[in-house]
């Protein structure tokens, strides 16, 4: 008898083989259709006030932000590969693209500024595709969860302050973070009671839900409450700054106006919203994927977020990203196939047909306490708190991202948490750990740290280097291997380069073994080398290292060695 599971995965393996673009709703399970349509539905229910309130950030019309609920979603659904990323708006790049835009002097809700985010959605597709085309979805890697961590709650602290002018009701000054805060602070004397009052019962209203009913879309009750309330007792008319008209119906689907000169001024930002959606996209991907053991394929969902920002672009609306609140939010629902988002598509198609009339009432201080709250939690103080307590040194890169951001604005933040991230990374490589391996009465090996003197028999040192030879670290690596056997208390006889860990070797770590080699040969003391990976024999022979140091002194085990250095030993 074959188990259900087998049963199951054998179907996942055959849909995947024949309709690989269709691996976030195929098979359907029957259980899991039910949960996913309610999945769907509550995420609509939480995701519309979100996305709307997207649109104060990155500077354009409400209905903007509904569009992203509906086509790139739908998109997605099809093309990509994650049973549960939700690509939808994004706090993080609508601040990018409206730093970048603002930074090019150009004005927030003009059709000139608009169309300018289009095109970068559609310049950020082109890129994912061809980053698809060149298989290079493992760049993904490469954005350090320290630096995204720091870099996110940069963007949080931005967005929560871009809001106060309009939960005060005043009007907005100044720019970048401290010239805003610094405006809004000589303001406050003009704030309008109306706004902060609604402001704050909005706030009031959402923290009061998470607490006591977390599945309970707080916000969107705060909208529906206050634009009923707008309506009927007529606040446009009396001071309240409202949404005001939000056009029905489906988006139209236009091409962008398409320049060289527009690309090439929007290539920058372009790029760093591609490190920022390929990162964040394919971290949430991996989350969810191990935790329901599902495969999601990178290079798939590469091709799923290009489509979903050429749908973007094309339906008149901004650059989306793979959320990992709104991922969250189906997930915490039940959700567990794209079918949910198919639903919140659907609900959002609803909206857009025949309940836009009634947004035009909607208060601005509703979205910009919403957004606000969207900011807050973006300051990841939990995660900057664990890194802080576990690692920190990288809390201090953490803390630099975030500081960028803040300062200089959220382009440069990326582009210093790209480059952060590499360092790190050529950091841990540089200086990996190593140690020595020593063998005890009861036939144990075990590694200890790298002090000389500590053998794994008398005269028998067996060093272990933990990373690839490279370039860079290996001075330190003939350095500590000479260190073992120069400042030894007692004689060694022969120096083990135990090489289990070294996954790569240069031509600058040949070079360096030869002079090892050497070194030691003028000190009496015999160079050996155990467990070399295959894939590396034809490296050592190209560089003569094999006749250097002796095909009979590379052995395939520990045990090996152990034994010809004893029947070596015993002969003289």
């Amino acid at each position: 008898m074959v188990s259900a599971a087998t049963s199951t995965q054998r179907l996942n393996a055959r849909w995947r083989a024949s309709l690989p673009s269709l691996q976030g709703l195929l098979p359907v399970n029957k259980d899991c259709f039910a949960p996913d349509i309610v999945a769907g539905i509550t995420l609509a229910a939480l995701g519309i006030p979100q996305v709307m309130g997207y649109t104060k950030i990155i500077g354009t019309p409400v209905i903007t932000g509904l569009y992203t609920l509906f086509l790139p979603v739908l998109v997605f659904a099809f093309f990509g590969s994650s049973r549960h990323l939700v690509v939808s708006a994004d706090s993080a790049t609508a601040a990018m693209v409206a730093a970048a835009l603002a930074s090019l002097s150009f004005t927030a809700y003009t059709p000139r500024y608009s169309e300018l985010t289009s095109l970068i959605g559609l310049v950020a597709g082109a890129i994912l595709l061809l980053a698809r085309i060149l298989r290079l979805g493992f760049l993904a890697d490469f954005l350090s969860r320290t630096v995204l961590v720091g870099f996110l709650s940069g963007v949080g602290a931005q967005v929560a302050v871009g809001q106060l002018h309009e939960m005060l009701g005043i009007e907005k000054g100044g720019h970048g973070f401290f010239r805003q805060l610094l405006f809004t602070f000589n303001h406050l004397g003009e704030t309008r009671e109306s706004s902060l009052l609604i402001a704050l019962t909005v706030l009031a209203v959402i923290i009061g839900f998470e607490h006591f009913a977390p599945r309970f879309p707080g916000a969107l009750l705060a909208v529906i409450g206050f634009t009923a309330a707008s309506a009927h007792f007529h606040w446009g008319e009396k001071g309240v700054e409202v949404v005001g008209n939000v056009p029905s119906g489906l988006p139209h689907l236009v091409v962008p106006h398409i320049t060289y000169s527009d690309v090439m001024m929007v290539l920058p930002i372009s790029v760093s919203c591609f490190i920022v959606i390929i990162a964040q996209s394919a971290a949430t991907s991996r989350a969810y994927a191990l935790r329901y053991r599902d495969r999601f394929n990178q290079d798939v969902d590469l091709v799923g977020l290009s489509f979903a920002n050429a749908a973007a672009a094309f339906s008149s609306t901004f650059v989306v990203n793979g959320s990992p609140t709104q991922t969250a939010v189906v997930d915490t629902a039940g959700g567990r196939s794209q079918w949910s988002h198919l639903t919140t598509a659907a609900v959002v198609l609803v909206v857009l047909l025949f309940f836009t009339r009634p947004l035009s009432f909607l208060p601005n201080a509703v979205l910009a306490a919403i957004v606000f709250l969207i900011g807050i939690k973006l300051v990841d103080y939990h995660g900057l708190a664990r890194i802080r307590r576990t690692m920190p040194n990288e809390f201090a890169l953490a803390l630099v991202t975030t500081a960028t951001v803040v300062i200089f604005g959220v382009e440069q933040g990326i582009i210093l948490a790209v480059v952060l991230s590499l360092l790190l990374h050529v950091w841990h490589s540089y200086r990996p750990m190593s140690g020595v391996i020593v063998h005890d009465a009861a036939d144990h090996w075990r590694l200890d740290d790298p002090i000389p003197g500590k053998m794994a028999e008398p005269g028998l040192v067996i060093f272990w280097f933990g990373a690839g030879l490279f370039y860079a670290n290996v001075g330190l690596f003939a350095e500590q291997a000479l260190k073992l056997v120069h400042q030894s208390p007692s004689p060694v006889r022969w120096l083990v380069i135990d090489a289990t860990a070294i996954t790569g070797l240069d031509f600058s770590a040949g070079l360096s073994l030869a002079e090892l080699q050497r070194d030691l040969a003028n000190a009496g003391v015999v160079l050996a080398l155990i467990v070399v990976k295959i894939r590396h024999h034809g490296f050592l022979e190209r560089m003569g290292l094999i006749e250097l140091i002796g095909a009979h002194r590379i052995f395939e085990s520990r045990q090996a060695c152990m034994e010809a250095y004893r029947s070596e030993c015993s002969c003289k």
